[in-house]
């Protein structure tokens, strides 16, 4: 049997997380992965609760639709703790990372019993702090390839280079802020 990780991404409307979500698919594809990612959302609007879906894998996908229960579960901002259920179907043996100030303890009594590990990291520091601005979504990537173990750091971080320099052409400045801020989510995410 073919073993495929599945990530699934809960975000709002601007945040990032779709982008966060594609990020992370041509990473892994560009590392030699098999890859699927995908947005769920209708016409919401920004700050509308929004769902977006990762599959990686060694070995060919044979599996096409939402994903029911996920290895792992990223909340991009954690308001949606106390609205979404963002634990459904979440293996025990995965984990569950959140945007938070909060340590991942205090955080247990929202995830409607859920009990295997939480991790926390604080994106809206470290992107103030490295882009100068709050934009969650690159702290995000850097803490779920950290805590999945997916792929080599070294081999994410020389691909997101790549990546970021391909993107932001017309704005350089803003490489080494979005590098630095996957470097620091990386060491800085709690629970693992």
């Amino acid at each position: 049997m073919v073993k495929v990780t599945e990530i699934r991404w809960h975000g709002r409307g601007g945040q990032g997380a779709k982008t966060a979500m594609l990020l992370l698919a041509d990473v892994a594809f560009n590392t030699g992965k098999y890859i699927q990612g995908f947005p769920e959302y209708g016409p919401e609007r920004m700050g509308a609760p929004i769902v977006a879906y990762n599959r990686i894998s060694d070995e060919r996908i044979t599996v096409h639709s939402a994903i029911y229960e996920p290895d792992y579960v990223v909340v991009v901002d954690d308001t949606l703790l106390e609205s979404v259920d963002v634990t459904a179907g979440l293996s025990e043996e995965g984990a569950i990372v959140i945007n938070t100030v909060k340590e991942p303890g205090e955080l247990r009594d929202l995830l409607k019993g859920y009990k295997g590990k939480v991790c926390t990291i604080d994106a809206r520091t470290i992107s103030v702090d490295c882009l100068g601005k709050y934009f969650p979504n690159v702290p995000m990537l850097g803490a779920i390839v950290k805590v999945t173990g997916i792929m080599d750091d070294k081999a994410f971080l020389d691909d997101m280079v790549e990546s970021f320099k391909h993107k932001f052409s017309h704005k350089p400045e803003v490489i080494d802020g979005n590098i630095k801020a996957l470097e620091r989510s990386m060491q800085e995410v709690k629970g693992l």
